[in-house]
């Protein structure tokens, strides 16, 4: 009841995201009960089936994504002060986020069914003349268990990556002297020791600067004074304030260290040329076939298998590239605009870097799919549930990446009304964004044209 009100109650951008969710899961469900009626049509060929059913995966894992990237940026499953007084701690935030995310794909998987016996005839007669009775097995009664059964897929695999995905992490260390244990915080934030703090000390005016009064040459040093209780505040502690000038600026080591660069790179290119490697193999072994959807016979089986391994090297090596473009941006001598840009695209390396990625594996697959089409030796034509499955993996992967973005703008609104502010023109904002999206155009569209060429190599060398 809880997730049902938060999920009423919500922003209509994030009631469009989880519409958008139920929306992929509507189609992916629509793939999984068109394999089953081709089963029920083909029974004498159950390996054409089982084919059909391995080529859903990708649809189901591009919905699965998607769906955890919109609970992970959903601002109703985020903590916030006070929610732990009333039993909302991270634990109760995340199985309200994937009791929403079950929800959504629920609805989904509803429509499918609905809209696939809307099809077959089975609710107020046969629609589009009965040109959909050939792959839908409408001459034949449908198994409900097993379309509930394939249905029950995406809702089950989305709340559980979204439970794994947003499961609380932290830590609690042993407590040495002087140290505090850190037991709430930003949700999935890792536990930490700092220094212990008294009441009021943290926030008070001037507390992040080091007051070390400059001391004349001539003057002895006299007996230390007592420092001020720590129950006190600013107003009752007497005595003239400190002059600025004879405050030292605080050490640069004890500013926060900035976010570390991701450590994907090496296993993202050894993947990525696992994958590359994987499909030149394919075109040396002709005898090994698949089947692919939408009529195209014949083609290397370890195909798959090289786009799979494709696809999770250019995720793995996202963040890094990401990472790389920011420095790019910084080198030789950069003004405010260029350290502006490639500090932001350095901060969101990580969150923006890994969509992206999959982003290009997709542009590089679509590239090799029309490459097999044009070279096929039957012509073939492109059916209906293949246009819907590519649209699916396509659609998934580009909103998954628009999602990261907006996410990225609100993490950094704060800094954004800080420069605006602080009297920066709105037109440098919008040049830095420009700027950035250009600096990640210019690296991965090279990157994605070369890796879409070495994919169709195997697909065109007959």
């Amino acid at each position: 009841m809880l997730a049902l009100r938060l999920a009423l109650g919500a922003h209509p951008g994030v009631q469009f995201r989880r519409l958008l969710v139920a929306t992929a899961s509507a189609a992916t469900g629509f793939l999984l009960l068109g394999t089953l009626g081709h089963a029920l049509a083909h029974q004498s060929t159950p390996g054409g089936s089982a084919l059909r059913l391995a080529w859903c995966v990708a649809p189901l894992a591009a919905t699965v994504y998607f769906a955890v990237t919109v609970a992970r940026t959903d601002p109703g499953t985020r903590p916030r002060p006070g929610l732990s007084a009333i039993g909302l701690g991270p634990a109760r935030l995340m199985a309200v986020a994937a009791t929403t995310t079950v929800l959504s794909c629920t609805l989904g998987s509803m429509l499918a069914l609905l809209f696939f016996l809307h099809l077959r005839g089975d609710l107020t007669g046969m629609p589009f003349d009965g040109d959909a009775a050939d792959f839908l097995a409408a001459d034949r009664p449908l198994p409900l268990p097993a379309a509930l059964t394939l249905l029950t897929l995406v809702p089950v695999a989305a709340s559980v990556s979204v439970a794994l995905t947003l499961r609380p992490t932290e830590t609690h260390p042993a407590p040495g002297k002087g140290t505090r244990l850190r037991r709430y915080g930003r949700f999935g934030a890792e536990g930490a020791q700092s220094p212990r703090e008294t009441f009021g000390a943290y926030g008070r005016f001037g507390a992040q600067l080091r007051l070390t009064p400059r001391q004349a040459p001539d003057s002895a040093p006299g007996p230390a004074e007592p420092a001020p209780s720590a129950a006190e505040t600013p107003d009752q502690v007497t005595g003239p304030a400190p002059d600025p000038a004879d405050l030292t600026p605080i050490d640069p080591h004890a500013l926060p260290a900035p976010r570390p660069t991701p450590r994907g790179l090496p296993w993202g290119i050894a993947v990525l040329a696992a994958g590359l490697a994987v499909e030149a193999y394919a075109a040396r072994a002709p005898h090994t076939r698949l089947a692919m959807p939408g009529g195209v016979t014949g083609s290397p089986a370890a195909v798959l298998v090289g786009w799979v391994l494709t696809a999770l090297g250019l995720a793995l090596a996202g963040p890094c590239l990401t990472h790389f473009c920011g420095r790019l941006l910084q080198a030789v001598r950069p003004g405010a605009l260029r350290l502006l840009a490639g500090r932001v695209l350095m901060e969101e390396a990580t969150r923006i870097g890994r969509p992206l990625g999959v982003v290009c594996a997709v542009a590089s697959g679509a590239y090799a799919m029309i490459v097999l089409y044009d070279h096929a030796a039957d012509d073939p034509s492109l059916g209906p549930l293949t246009a819907l499955g590519a649209l699916v993996v396509a659609g998934c992967a580009v909103a998954t990446l628009l999602t990261a973005a907006a996410e990225a703008r609100r993490a950094r609104a704060d800094t954004t009304a800080a420069l605006l502010r602080l009297g920066a023109p709105a037109t440098t904002l919008r040049t830095a964004a420009g700027l950035r999206a250009a600096a990640l155009l210019a690296l991965f569209a090279p990157l994605t044209f070369l890796i879409a060429e070495l994919a169709a190599l195997p697909l065109t060398a007959r």
